[in-house]
């Protein structure tokens, strides 16, 4: 509606998980770059957990995009699998099958020894060629029991020299205490790396709206004033997702004004229509990020661990 009359060749605030219009705030370039890290360093298990609507997702797509053409990659999107869907998916994935011969139904009667064997052949062809091979997993925190513990068993593919399957899980923020349950303590020892997204501060959240804008094809005359960036803030927490509401809600409220630039009465109608309402800031919220501070900055025995 509104993109016409602003000029914008896209929406610019949709909340699909376009990989171009990741902006890379300190916590999602810290992110992006350990991924990458561990991708060239097969570092095994790596796990990133976020709040809801913190861009993980778009992290994901992001990074796939990003991938040398000598690493194979997978993506599951939908956890709700069993432990045979989950190995035929990434050998359908890794290119081992093709869609339309899993349609036909090849892999029909195929036991879950002889899906992981023949996983584990292609792995290891991928040696002579100097290719690697990653697995990313998102919305982990849905996993079944059986299929993490699925999971742990692939990252028992290896040489004597190195890991053969990086296997990446991305999650909400419960993640974490599901993988130290007693029953994964096995797999939650073999995260070698862990990240946690943070939304995004006030000053990252205008260069965020700004560089969406920009990349939607917007014309400079399109801004939001301070007291509207200072209201969208509030009303989100820094959350992308959110942030993306607001706004976009924000500028169909400029556009049935007839203004271009969006100011603070606007977002706080939008978010009124959202049914949002202000984040609270704790007063102890100083408090706790100090405790959080210093205990990702104690030694970590097993794992590296960033917060």
């Amino acid at each position: 509606m509104y993109e016409d009359y602003f000029g914008f060749a896209e929406k610019p605030f949709s909340l699909t998980p376009d990989p171009k219009y990741l902006y890379r705030s300190e916590s999602h370039a810290n992110a992006f770059e350990l991924l990458q890290y561990a991708i060239r360093r097969r570092e095994g298990f790596v796990v990133v957990t976020g709040d809801i609507g913190t861009g993980k997702t778009t992290l994901c797509r992001a990074l796939l995009e990003q991938i040398d053409r000598r690493t194979f990659s997978a993506l599951v999107l939908n956890p709700f699998l069993s432990e045979d869907d989950l190995l035929k998916l990434i050998l359908q994935d890794f290119g081992v099958v093709s869609r339309e011969e899993m349609k036909a139904g090849r892999l029909n009667g195929v036991s879950k020894q002889e899906l992981i064997d023949t996983l584990y052949d292609f792995l290891l062809g991928l040696l002579p060629l100097r290719a690697s091979a990653v697995l990313i997993i998102d919305e982990a925190q849905n996993l079944p029991l059986q299929v993490l513990e699925q999971l742990r068993i692939l990252s028992n593919l290896e040489t004597d020299k190195e890991k053969l399957l990086q296997i990446i899980m991305v999650g909400q923020l419960n993640l974490q205490g599901l993988l130290r349950s007693p029953e994964l303590r096995q797999l939650d020892q073999r995260v070698s790396i862990r990240y946690e997204l943070k939304p995004l501060t006030r000053d990252e959240m205008a260069a965020y709206i700004a560089h969406r804008i920009q990349v939607a094809g917007g014309p400079s005359a399109v801004s939001f004033t301070p007291k509207a960036l200072h209201a969208v803030h509030r009303f989100t927490g820094g959350i992308p997702r959110l942030i993306n509401l607001v706004c976009d809600r924000a500028l169909l409220g400029a556009f049935s004004a007839r203004v271009s630039r969006v100011t603070h009465e606007l977002v706080e109608r939008a978010a009124d229509t959202l049914e949002l309402r202000p984040v609270e800031q704790s007063r102890f919220a100083w408090l706790r990020r100090g405790a959080a501070a210093h205990a990702a900055s104690r030694p970590q025995p097993t794992t590296l661990s960033y917060r």
